[in-house]
């Protein structure tokens, strides 16, 4: 489980630049090197590969140094020795299955039964949340060093010390003070006027007040692109908050309160440091749109389609995502989902229960999206589709049943049903292609059982022997009934 160069982009340029670091605290992995031989020769900084590294080197043009990337090093050194554990355990196990491994050790957390069937399933349940939390404490590990790396590449390239890394930064000076047109939206509530808008997008806001809680006529919050680190608890207490844009912070969690938010319609919080979101926003049963996008979820709430049935919107690329719940195919409302460029390893078995369900986005999951499972077809409402980027080698054979599918991009796919020639004609050529196969096929079986229940078709030979067969005993019948008649007249 190597860095992601999409991930954590410095990190894994700089483990790949300098081989050296990579097997540091890991002494089984090195070898002792003949001191009669040259040393090996020392990577290069200024050889990029791909494009991914190329567009991070035209954005910290720096590192084509190798003095920056010397004192860059010391940063991953608490990295390779994580990266050879991690490598010996097993793949990290499904949210889903982690949740219900916790429910369970919940649920017999003070029993006193000594079943052993069920101490052999505590015992299991154990060992899948320890692997998920191995995984995510390496994960924590990994951003960390992305963080610490750009920091001091900063420090590096301004001349200073990179030891100032770990004491403040002077951008942070000041981080306490509140912004005057806080102060003047919370007098103005103090007052007692009644205030049902708060913009305050781009103002460098770090902190926003508890006292924002006691805006209960609030309906608008718009606090985006800004440097929160967190929402207070009492965000809860707008009980007619309508529209609430969090967008481009720094947020890494939001509060369970927010569950309290009844009323919500629009939530943004795209553009953050959201691993997760909390479970508690499956009771914003008013949600209409809901823009998760740009983060680091590595997972949806279980139960988040149950309660969640007035969504519309759900955007939540350009995350970690590797499975959708299947809670999900309960959003009978929606219209628009867009999880592309995510980690997704497939789709629900019921995901055709969104028939609401207009524009579809899965494209860029690479090698870990690969088919659609049977159900895709019950998708009728279904306008657009961007499959591309992906592993899929064969659409469903019923594919042809989405009727007012309109554009539909099966690029940088190893696609062989429908052949390329027919998908490049559009989706009107691959729906028709689909239908036409699925017709043929179903006339196949048809035909098959037909055959199967009728008498089977006899050669010339063996009709030419039956009849033979049945001339003979006509012949022999005949035969009979001459004797039977004279032996009557003799009698």
């Amino acid at each position: 489980m190597d860095p992601s160069p999409t991930s954590h982009p410095i990190l894994a340029y700089v483990l790949r630049r300098l081989p050296s670091i990579k097997t540091a605290g890991s002494p089984r992995l090195s070898s002792p090197r003949d001191p009669e031989q040259p040393p090996p020769p020392s990577p290069s900084p200024r050889a990029p590969s791909g494009p991914a590294e190329f567009e991070l080197v035209e954005r910290m043009p720096g590192l084509r140094h190798p003095s920056v990337l010397a004192s860059m090093t010391r940063a991953v050194a608490d990295i390779t020795c994580a990266r050879d554990a991690i490598r010996h355990l097993d793949p990290r196990p499904d949210h889903e299955l982690v949740d219900a491994a916790r429910a369970f050790l919940r649920s017999h957390a003070q029993g006193d039964a000594v079943d052993p069937e069920v101490e052999e399933k505590v015992a299991a349940s154990r060992e899948v949340v320890r692997l998920d939390e191995e995984h995510e404490a390496y994960g924590a590990l990994l951003r960390e060093a992305e963080e610490k790396l750009e920091r001091v590449y900063r420090m590096a390239m301004h001349g200073r010390d990179v030891v100032d890394a770990g004491g403040k930064r002077g951008e942070d000076e000041g981080s306490g003070a509140v912004d005057e047109e806080v102060v003047r939206v919370l007098k103005e509530a103090e007052e007692g006027k009644v205030v049902e808008r708060v913009i305050l997008a781009d103002r460098q806001l770090r902190h926003l007040p508890e006292h924002f809680g006691r805006m209960r006529g609030l309906i608008v919050l718009d606090v985006s692109r800004n440097k929160l680190q967190a929402v207070p608890d009492a965000i809860g207490g707008l009980e007619h908050l309508e529209e609430l844009r969090l967008a481009s912070n720094a947020l890494v969690a939001l509060p369970d309160s927010i569950g309290l938010l009844s009323n919500l319609k629009i939530l943004d919080v795209s553009g953050n440091k959201l691993r997760t979101l909390p479970d508690s926003i499956s009771k914003c049963r008013s949600l209409v749109e809901l823009d998760a996008s740009y983060n680091v979820l590595a997972y949806l709430p279980t139960g988040i389609g149950h309660e969640l049935v007035n969504l519309q919107k759900l955007w939540v690329h350009l995350n970690k995502l590797r499975s959708l719940p299947s809670s999900i195919c309960e959003m009978r409302s929606l219209r628009l989902l867009d999880a592309h460029f995510n980690e997704l390893h497939g789709l629900p078995t019921a995901f055709g229960n969104l028939a609401a369900l207009e524009s579809l986005n899965l494209s860029s999951n690479f090698s870990d999206m690969r088919d659609l499972p049977a159900s895709f077809c019950d998708l009728l409402s279904l306008r657009e589709l961007d499959l591309s980027n992906n592993q899929i080698h064969e659409l469903p054979d019923c594919f042809g049943r989405l009727d007012r599918l309109e554009r539909l991009c099966l690029d940088q796919n190893p696609i062989a049903v429908p052949p390329s020639e027919v998908v490049a004609k559009g989706a009107g050529a691959v729906k028709e292609y689909m239908t036409k196969r699925l017709q043929d096929e179903e006339e196949r079986r048809r035909n098959a059982a037909v055959a199967a229940e009728s008498p089977k078709t006899s050669s010339p030979i063996a009709w030419l022997s039956r009849s033979v067969s049945s001339l003979s005993t006509w012949a022999k019948q005949e035969k009979a009934e001459e004797e039977d008649k004279f032996l009557e007249q003799e009698l």
